[in-house]
């Protein structure tokens, strides 16, 4: 994990971010191979995330502006509905004014704005379904 401390700031690289969102949803995917000549795929291995870390999360655009209107999109999965929306964490919101205009289930929509506050970097969006958690990276481009 990349870890760099800039001015009292920590600053996360980007793959570990990642790597520790995968490590801690627990899913594993296989690519397939197509067989020869038929154009079927043999030998895919899919594993779904565990109960409780199956809602999915797009963001758009990515990247993003400090100050710009972000949607956030996804599935609940098994969970009842979009209930939050956190970018980065409560203490340190790279997201304002968090709006949830559709919460699904099947389904959702909200729309935030990226904090001024962010300069170059990447984060989480978090969202909780009721009984379903789903996370994305947010890269944001400075000022």
């Amino acid at each position: 994990m990349s870890v760099v401390s800039r001015k009292g700031k920590i600053v996360i690289g980007a793959a570990a971010v990642a790597a520790v969102a995968v490590t801690t949803t627990g899913f594993t995917v296989a690519s397939a191979v197509p067989e020869q000549g038929t154009g079927n795929t043999v030998g895919v291995q899919q594993q779904q995330p565990p109960k409780g870390a199956r809602a999915t999360v797009e963001v758009t655009p990515n990247p993003a502006a400090p100050g710009e209107e972000i949607t956030i999109t996804g599935t609940c999965a098994d969970g009842t509905g979009l209930k939050r929306v956190v970018g980065n964490s409560p203490e340190r919101p790279s997201l304002e004014d968090v709006t949830i205009v559709d919460p699904g289930p099947e389904k959702f929509t909200a729309t935030a704005k990226v904090s001024d506050k962010l300069g170059y970097g990447v984060g989480p969006v978090l969202v909780d379904c009721g009984g379903e958690a789903g996370v994305t990276l947010l890269v944001t481009r400075g000022h």
